[in-house]
């Protein structure tokens, strides 16, 4: 078994656990059989002094069909 790691991001107006669920979600729709998602690291975007995005980096591994 092969597996391949994609570097993916996923963002949020409301918290770093939905920006990681929107983030697989969204990459599910055009790739397949993904068995893993590791958040790698999570940020925010400040405008006038509040949070305004939540930004989940990840990894996720998919197996290589053959």
């Amino acid at each position: 078994m092969v597996y391949k790691i994609l570097d993916i991001v996923g963002l949020s107006d409301n918290s770093f656990a939905e920006a990681a669920v929107n983030a697989v979600e969204e990459a599910s729709k055009t790739v397949r059989g993904i068995k893993r998602a590791e958040v790698a690291k999570l940020d925010v975007k400040v405008e006038g002094d509040k949070v305004v995005k939540f930004r989940a980096e990840m990894r996720i591994a998919f197996e290589i069909e053959k």
